[in-house]
């Protein structure tokens, strides 16, 4: 609700104050306590604890947060409909440095027999996506669905010394890839990565990184936590690359 991510107890008198702000976002930031009561037909009391239950100590606080969950909607909205981000990475792929990191993935694929996929929050479904596109492509694949409470262990080590995990994450950093990851570096499979910036604790973690490095975008939840963010980074790239490898792989192995 608004800029938490959780919905606080409200009673019927501060949804109305609620209703009024989700109402007039952007009005709200420029006014008074006092403008804010007079308009719900409260008093300033009310706007106090209705602050003090979203996490603010007043009403300073509260239109601060506002303010930053008002921007980062906007901000969203606009590069939601901006495809040239799109458009230049389509272009990227057939240069040399995209196209040799296609290359030393296929390499890396050649003489596995099973393919791992990692991904966690929006980077899940786009796992369960590459699974299901390797193993249409005569590929072995599997998905690991819940990184954080699957062991590394129940993988005998001949299978893992033939096994290439691919891990999506956009930002590279998602604690629950980077914690399996670690325990992979243990065992003797390979590792892939495709992330959106090559400089990532998980791209370093990983034997190969692609990067597909368009601008990231999300929407503001709090203040005091970065990690509580809704990721709406495009995963058309993660999408493209996925389907690149596997069939450029498929061809190499028809030759």
């Amino acid at each position: 609700m608004l800029f938490l991510d959780y919905i606080p107890d409200l009673n019927p008198l501060e949804y109305e104050i609620y209703h009024y702000i989700a109402n007039n976002l952007k009005t709200v930031t420029y006014m008074r306590i006092r403008d804010l009561a007079d308009e719900t037909h409260t008093s300033t009391a009310s706007i106090l604890r209705f602050c003090h239950k979203f996490e603010c100590n007043g009403f300073s606080e509260f239109k601060v947060k506002l303010q930053l969950y008002y921007e980062s909607i906007n901000q969203a909205q606009i590069a939601d409909v901006d495809e040239t981000q799109h458009i230049h990475f389509l272009e990227r792929v057939n240069e040399p440095f995209l196209d040799q990191k296609i290359g030393q993935a296929v390499s890396l694929l050649a003489d596995k027999g099973l393919v791992l996929f990692l991904g966690s929050g929006s980077s899940e479904p786009i796992a369960a996506y590459g699974s299901l596109y390797f193993t249409n492509l005569s590929q072995t694949a599997l998905r690991i669905e819940d990184p954080s409470n699957y062991p590394i262990e129940w993988f005998p080590d001949n299978i893992l010394a033939q096994t290439c995990v691919i891990a999506l994450s956009v930002t590279g950093e998602t604690k629950e890839i980077i914690h399996y990851i670690k325990r992979l570096n243990t065992k003797k499979c390979s590792i892939i990565s495709i992330t959106n910036s090559d400089s990532s604790t998980i791209s370093r973690m990983s034997d190969l990184n692609i990067p597909y490095t368009i601008n990231r975008e999300t929407i503001y939840k709090t203040s005091d936590n970065h990690d509580k963010t809704i990721e709406l980074t495009s995963q058309l790239p993660a999408l493209f690359l996925i389907e690149k490898i596997a069939k450029r792989l498929r061809l190499q192995k028809n030759i």
